[in-house]
């Protein structure tokens, strides 16, 4: 349930990407399962400003983190907030155990009512739409991809090109090199500037067309969910036919692209599936439900897809949810899920949930996703533009599998290494990891997936130098915005 209420405040569930902190590491939440019983609680949303000070909002998060949170046993028996600035570093603070134990990486965090609200419904977000990653040992920031409706692609800069220096003018250019040398990643983030409308930068780009420098500003504008030139469609290699399609995030507008993409598949008798997730951080599980449904033509209504449970006290919550085919549902015969460190929560559920059902039919291809197997309630303190996202649930599968966090090379049948080849566009039969998935599909051997744990440096895209190409990982600032957590690597 997207829209459960929690007393006066709303409740979403939601397998969300969660980044903060100094890890900088990338996360997931769980989203929308249609079901799962609406909690109660006493607390009421504040109908004026009052409330709003910084204690009581620490105080305030402090007590739903006490009621909710999957992890009670790990919240000090009391912690004074006089000495922490923010709310964040409060409930930093206070999650510090689970995070050290591997169960809570930062995917505890306050964010913006308004905020998240406009990027789940449509996709709103301010920035010069493109996605980045970076070669820490290189010193060196490439476009991953680039996103329709976004000031980078109208400038013609798309995957595979490299910012060389940023400058807020013409004059003030700095290399990329130099920043990373003197303030490290987060100094590439800062250098790009906030997250508004307007904010302007020249930067020096070099790619097939030569190097170049070109002013972008900072725009509000959807993100697309399944790319309109390359997000959906059906390969044709060796005589077969593959249907691709990739889901960079689990956010309402998906829903539709989703479905007409499936629809084309069987339409076409296409049951070979490529399910391209290596940047998906997360978003709504009510939309990784209607992707498994998607792969459930043959499934039946009795037959689990996923189960939710929450604390001990709260297991009213608990839910198991079923399988329920769409019109559009295709019987898959082999689904090859390309994932990576940036692939979490949703992404993983998706996953997950599939492996009971089409076993070693179910590969893994690239590298170890992120591991989080747990999700989020949004619990809202509307006066202050607060929504506390609070891990309160995990999931598993119909195996009663879940434990994943140190991502699913572990738990999957099969699985394929292979690169992300940022010199062919995403679902190039040429790039490296749609080549594998391919070969996957067809039957053809590869080398396994290595089941290391993921760690904020696992985020990264490539994950053995096997070729002259970097190591890359998604650059991702200190303080996401809702946008940044979902689409890692988003500016």
């Amino acid at each position: 349930m997207r829209n459960g209420r929690i007393g006066a405040s709303l409740a979403m569930l939601a397998m969300l990407s969660a980044c903060g902190g100094d890890s900088g590491a990338v996360s997931g939440s769980t989203g929308g399962t249609p079901g799962v019983s609406t909690p109660t609680t006493g607390t009421t949303t504040p109908t004026t400003v009052a409330g709003c000070s910084l204690r009581e909002r620490q105080d305030w998060a402090a007590a739903q983190l006490r009621e909710w949170y999957l992890f009670p046993e790990t919240l000090p028996a009391s912690l004074d907030p006089t000495p922490y600035t923010t709310v964040d570093a409060y409930i930093d603070a206070l999650t510090a155990t689970a995070r050290g134990q591997r169960r809570d990486r930062y995917f505890t965090y306050l964010t913006s009512i308004k905020e998240e609200d406009a990027y789940y419904e449509a996709g709103s977000n301010a920035g010069f739409g493109f996605r980045l990653g970076i070669d820490g040992s290189g010193r060196r920031a490439y476009v991953i991809e680039s996103f329709e409706g976004g000031a980078a692609l109208a400038a013609q800069v798309d995957r595979g090109a490299e910012i060389v220096a940023i400058g807020t003018n013409a004059n003030t250019l700095r290399t990329v090199s130099a920043i990373f040398a003197a303030e490290g990643s987060a100094g590439v983030s800062t250098a790009l500037g906030p997250d508004t409308v307007g904010t302007s930068r020249v930067l020096q780009i070099r790619d097939a067309q030569g190097t170049r420098d070109i002013t972008l500003t900072k725009t509000d504008f959807a993100l697309l969910p399944v790319s309109s030139r390359y997000g959906a469609k059906v390969i044709a290699d060796g005589g077969r036919n593959y249907g691709y399609i990739n889901l960079r995030t689990f956010i309402s507008t998906a829903d539709p692209a989703l479905r007409a993409a499936f629809a084309s598949f069987r339409a076409q008798n296409v049951t070979d599936i490529v399910i391209d997730l290596r940047y998906n951080g997360g978003g709504l599980i009510s939309i990784a439900e209607l992707m498994t449904d998607l792969l459930g033509r043959n499934r039946a209504t009795s037959e689990v897809s996923s189960y939710t449970t929450f604390r001990t006290e709260k297991s009213a919550n608990n839910t198991t949810r079923f399988f329920a085919p769409q019109p559009e549902s295709i019987a898959p015969t082999r689904v090859a899920f390309i994932g990576t460190g940036g692939t979490a929560s949703a992404s993983e559920l998706v996953i997950n949930a599939m492996i009971p059902y089409l076993h070693s039919a179910a590969g893994l291809i690239g590298t170890n996703t992120y591991g989080k197997p747990v999700g989020q309630i949004g619990l809202d303190r509307a006066a202050c533009d607060d929504r506390l996202r609070v891990v309160a649930l995990s999931t598993q599968n119909a195996a009663r599998q879940g434990a994943y966090y140190d991502g699913l090379a572990g738990t999957v049948e099969a699985s394929c290494r292979a690169e992300d080849d940022i010199r062919y566009p995403l679902g190039d039969p040429r790039e490296a990891s749609t080549r594998q998935a391919i070969d996957f599909l067809a039957g053809r051997s590869c080398l396994p997936v290595t089941a290391t744990a993921a760690t904020a440096s696992a985020r990264t895209s490539t994950p053995t130098p096997t070729t002259d190409l970097p190591t890359r990982a998604l650059l991702i600032p200190d303080h996401p915005t809702t946008p940044q957590r979902e689409v890692p690597g988003l500016y």
